[in-house]
């Protein structure tokens, strides 16, 4: 892939991460995703009922190997909060289970639903 092709990926990366409070670059869709790591992301922005734009790189190879580099990390799903690079499946997994999530993205004024307070 050309430097060219990887840097308007970049450019477009740069636009859906501005302009949306909260992006997921997945494997596949919110409704429909097509690998695990991908599905228990999505499954957790459910939960909070965290509206976020779903980005499937499954459909765009430039994109795919964009965020890679505009992150400078290796793996997909990507997850990013106002603009900022939170991590991969792991870490919000590990970041949700200790609340640390949530209480991001209060901080960062995005509308989220706290189990803890139910």
């Amino acid at each position: 892939m050309s430097d060219a092709m990887i840097s308007n990926a970049i450019d477009r990366i740069k636009r859906d991460v501005g302009e949306n409070d909260v992006v997921l670059f997945m494997k596949g869709t919110p409704n429909f995703p097509q690998c695990g790591f991908s599905g228990q992301v999505a499954k957790i922005l459910s939960f909070l009922e965290v509206p976020y734009k779903g980005v499937n790189v499954l459909e765009d190879p430039e994109i795919r190997e964009g965020v890679k580099q505009y992150a400078n990390w290796p793996t997909i799903p990507q997850l990013y909060i106002k603009g900022e690079f939170v991590g991969g499946c792991d870490i919000i997994r590990e970041m949700f289970q200790s609340g640390e999530l949530i209480d991001q993205f209060k901080t960062k004024g995005v509308s989220v639903k706290d189990p803890r307070q139910a």
